[in-house]
């Protein structure tokens, strides 16, 4: 309706709200509400990655997707290491209260926020070809351009555009040559790329066609296999740093976040080579998304395996292991589990076209979802304390549910555009 730019920016602005209110808290029940509030950022992913969508083409879109979300996942990596050094370096150097330097490190958030929302709406073009209202205006020129009207059939001029001299053309027999195979063959050539390129255009869904790309077996995938890539990364990345702690008993807090801020930092690399891997699979086997979809299946299954090693090694200092071993199984896990995250939004662009915002908020919303499911996981085991159990029992549900949709085609049978 807006487009995905006035929606980015609009969230990152908003979203200084509560960033910038949260200094002024002074109860518990404040502080859930600002962090309810600020979680709304979160949002943001979603017009990120169909912002993404939109300017790149499809044998590139998943390399673009996986660097955008790749990048905004690290972020939280990169918190790790930025506020507690602002908050630090405020009580250490600048003699503030802890009490009082916990509320200034907000201004860092609010600075970027307000400098990234600002310079979108400044800066940023909502799509290639312009302005997100004149689209569907833009799509007719280009066709136009092309020589394709409104029918699918090319027109005089663009046909006689072609012809560099009279030498060029061809005479009245050669002209009789021509069969009436060939023309319907041009015509039908002319019409389906019409009917894809405007199949490819974000159009404003009604209730029931919103309802049909909800409820499809293809957002059945993609909700299910980012759940278990995604939503095993937000859980797991909430006990890690205790899970190190608990296990090595030495490490202080600061150690033990530390190591934890390693597999969010890993994201830089491992969404990032999730999608690179899943488009150079797509334009080697002949824009095949059976390949990309292939992909995504594969990184569940090993995400699953792995995490079932994880649990039952259960690296630790009784068991006669050190750091260096848990942090290196640990990592091997998590490359195989964030590079899935960018496999899944390297095929998304290709389902439902016409409403990938829906397609994407969907996916996302599942990938929250089994943050949601994989925490309470971790919650139950041995009264928070299982870590070990929990991820061998996340291992096994991502296992379980990449085998349960995999045969669900990747595309829609009968969707126009996508491919």
């Amino acid at each position: 309706m807006f487009g995905a730019r006035k929606v980015f920016a609009s969230l990152l602005l908003v979203g200084c709200l509560p960033i910038g209110l949260a200094p002024l808290v002074k109860s518990a029940a404040g502080l859930y509400v600002s962090r309810f509030f600020i979680g709304v950022l979160g949002a943001t992913f979603v017009p990120c990655q169909v912002l993404c969508t939109a300017w790149f083409d499809k044998n590139v879109v998943g390399t673009a997707n996986a660097l955008a979300g790749g990048w905004g996942n690290a972020g939280g990596g990169i918190t790790y290491f930025i506020m507690p050094a602002v908050f630090d370096s405020l009580v250490a150097r600048h003699g503030m209260s802890p009490h009082e330097a916990w509320r200034v490190t907000f201004i860092v958030p609010l600075v970027c926020l307000v400098a990234c929302g600002a310079g979108m709406f400044l800066l940023c073009p909502d799509t290639p070809v312009g302005s997100w209202a004149d689209r569907h205006e833009s799509l007719e020129k280009n066709l136009q351009a092309l020589g394709l009207n409104d029918v699918g059939v090319m027109t005089p001029s663009a046909s006689a555009s072609g012809s560099s001299s009279v030498s060029d053309r061809p005479s009245d027999e050669e002209k009789a040559e021509s069969s009436d195979d060939d023309i319907e063959k041009r015509k039908m050539s002319a019409a389906q790329a019409l009917e894809a390129a405007r199949g490819e255009t974000v159009a404003k869904p009604t209730f029931k066609d919103a309802l049909g790309v909800v409820f499809s077996l293809q957002t059945l995938f993609f909700v299910a296999t980012y759940s278990c890539s995604f939503g095993g990364e937000l859980a797991i990345n909430s006990v890690l740093s205790s899970y190190y702690k608990a296990n090595f008993p030495h490490l202080d807090q600061t150690k033990a976040s530390n190591y934890a801020a390693i597999f969010g930092f890993l994201n830089f690399f491992t969404r990032p080579m999730g999608g690179v891997i899943a488009d150079l699979l797509y334009n080697r086997f002949g824009r095949n998304l059976w390949m990309k979809k292939g992909w995504i299946t594969t990184c569940g299954l090993l995400t699953g395996a792995l995490l079932i090693v994880v649990g039952q090694v259960d690296p630790s200092e009784k068991n006669g292991l050190n750091i260096g071993v848990m942090v290196g199984i640990v990592t091997v896990a998590a490359m195989f589990l964030e590079a899935g995250n960018g496999a899944n939004f390297a095929l998304v662009p290709h389902v439902h076209p016409s409403a990938n915002g829906i397609l994407s908020g969907v996916t996302g919303a599942g990938g929250n979802l089994g943050g949601v499911v994989f925490a309470i996981v971790f919650r139950f085991m041995d009264n928070g304390k299982g870590y070990d159990k929990g991820l061998w029992i996340i291992g096994v549900v991502t296992i379980a549910l990449n085998l349960a949709v995999c045969w669900i085609p990747p595309r829609p049978k009968g969707q126009v555009g996508g491919q």
